[in-house]
């Protein structure tokens, strides 16, 4: 069987399998790096499809795959809400990461027989989490917004932190002597020239396709691919000017976001489908590859350094860096929990092995050990914890501080005190105005749950869901946010939001239960007119 016709049964598999199990991989504890991870090594260990780590098909496949996720992490980076507290993801997340590089460099160096530097560059690539089971994770509405975003943000951003020290490690193993000034210019090349070059290339890319776009048109369609060839250009542009390209890319999709421009939605849809297929591609060769490799790697040992990696390392580094956020113990311990081991460690590992790194193979062999573990525990774990964290979460009372709060800053802030109030006679005044305004029901799940009534007119909603909510309103209505906290912690923090969002909005004093006191309430879900309430 030829190369060609093998390549195109290795994709229709990819393309028909993920279609035809979609539902069964959202409801069941499985997942699609274990289905397609797990095909590789079926096509590797019965001979079936031979591939060598320096194979033409599989980096390709790994360049773009990197490129296009790199890109769309950057693009879907909500900068709106981290412009104003920008210190503290870096202050929490870059220091968690450097813990983690820390940790495991030092297991990897006592458990797999690796050199300093070696054990070193093992560990940023296991720093870096993989988007492919997060993302079924950060969809899912039952977890807390805040909680959901911390994981988003790490995947988004981390690699900002890991990739730069992937690069200098590289450059440490495998260059023999280099005087101060090649350093310094190397170093400038990735920190400065690899930036520049991709918040050029993205900011113009984008600027140009909607000038065009205003002036003559641009069908979706065509859109869509530009997007594409746009993350190929940040990625070629950076190579080509002697930086490196992935950094390129990752800076080609921040200078969209950093612009406040938009990119058509149909690339967005587009760009992330074929994102996916590149990786579950890429999933099935590397299962091919390791299929060989593994063994190379000592049992116990690999087993050894994947339990610490997963199971003591990640959570530590985490519950240390999350400490100041007000958050349960429980979510602390959920967001250390899910920090994956996938696809994105393997394509940094293979970097390696391209650049010639001594002992590269077996450090993609380590790298693999450990993905392998993190795909099946992380897979089967994901949907089963994830539906049983939400459950905690709607049945809790109090409230936790963690489903209060929509955004990831927002978990660091002290409780809001200084925010407007409106009293509950100054609420039923303006309903019965002629500019009444938008009352939002944001009780938290568990005591929304608790009665069968709400203030008339009431919209609900989820006090972790605002800021999608506020996205879709005019600016130009009062908003009164009320809940049933004794202290109206919940309303508050979503007045807080509000207000920083540019909204008018006055928190309603007491609250559901103020309210009730002194005026008749309405099943949950009645729609308008306004009963007579004076």
């Amino acid at each position: 069987m030829s190369s060609l016709v093998l390549g195109m049964g290795i994709v229709a598999i990819v393309l028909t399998l993920a279609a035809l199990t979609s539902r069964m991989v959202e409801r069941a504890p499985i997942s699609f790096p274990m289905i397609f991870l797990g095909i590789g090594f079926l096509l590797g260990g019965y001979d079936i499809i031979e591939l060598d780590l320096h194979s033409p098909i599989l980096e390709a496949v790994a360049v773009i795959s990197l490129a296009l996720v790199l890109f769309l992490d950057a693009v879907n980076t909500q900068l709106d809400e981290l412009k104003s507290e920008w210190y503290v993801p870096v202050a929490t997340l870059g220091p968690g990461t450097l813990l983690i590089i820390g940790g495991v460099a030092l297991a990897a160096y006592y458990l797999v027989g690796v050199t300093p530097l070696q054990a070193l560059l093992v560990g940023a690539v296991l720093a870096s989490t993989d988007p492919v089971v997060l993302r079924d994770i950060v969809r899912d509405e039952h977890v807390p917004r805040s909680v959901r975003r911390a994981l988003g943000v790490e995947a988004g951003m981390n690699d900002l932190v890991v990739l730069p020290i992937v690069l200098i490690l590289i450059a440490l193993l495998t260059v023999q002597s280099q005087s101060l000034l090649g350093w310094a210019n190397f170093l400038a090349r990735i920190l400065i020239l690899s930036p520049l070059i991709g918040l050029t290339v993205g900011g113009a890319g984008a600027w140009l396709i909607g000038w065009v776009d205003r002036r003559a048109g641009i069908s979706r369609e065509y859109q869509a691919l530009y997007g594409i060839g746009l993350v190929l250009a940040c990625f070629a542009a950076g190579q080509a000017m002697g930086g490196d390209g992935f950094l390129s890319a990752f800076f080609g999709g921040l200078a969209v976001t950093l612009l406040n421009m938009t990119l058509c939605d149909c690339f967005m849809d587009y760009g992330e489908v074929t994102a996916e297929m590149m990786m579950l591609l890429a999933f099935v060769l590397f299962g091919v590859v390791l299929s060989g490799l593994l063994i190379t790697v000592p049992l116990v040992g690999g087993l050894a350094l994947a339990a610490i990696a997963l199971l003591v390392v990640r959570p530590a580094a985490l519950g240390l860096v999350l400490l100041p956020a007000k958050m349960s113990n429980l979510a602390r311990a959920f967001i250390g929990w899910f920090g994956p081991r996938g696809l994105n460690s393997l394509l940094l590992a293979l970097l390696a092995v391209q650049a010639h790194v001594p002992g590269g193979e077996y450090l993609l062999a380590v790298t693999g050990m450990v993905v392998v573990v993190s795909v099946v525990l992380h897979g089967t774990s994901a949907t089963p914890l994830s539906a049983w964290y939400g459950r905690r979460v709607a049945a809790t009372i109090p409230t936790l501080a963690e489903e209060r709060e929509g955004t990831f800053t927002g978990l660091f802030e002290e409780e809001p005190k200084a925010i407007p109030r409106i009293s509950v006679g100054e609420l039923a005044a303006a309903l019965q105005s002629d500019d009444p305004p938008v009352v939002l029901d944001v009780r938290s799940r568990a005591r929304y749950e608790s009665v069968d009534t709400q203030i008339p007119t009431s919209i609900r909603v989820l006090p972790d869901q605002i800021t999608e909510w506020a996205g879709t309103m005019e600016k130009s209505k009062l908003i009164v946010p009320y809940c049933s906290c004794p202290d109206d912690a919940t309303s508050l923090r979503v007045t807080r939001q509000l207000l920083d969002l540019g909204f008018q909005a006055r928190v309603l004093q007491g609250g559901f239960d103020a309210w009730a006191a002194h005026y008749p309430l309405e099943p949950k879900g009645t729609p308008a007119p306004l009963p007579h309430l004076l």
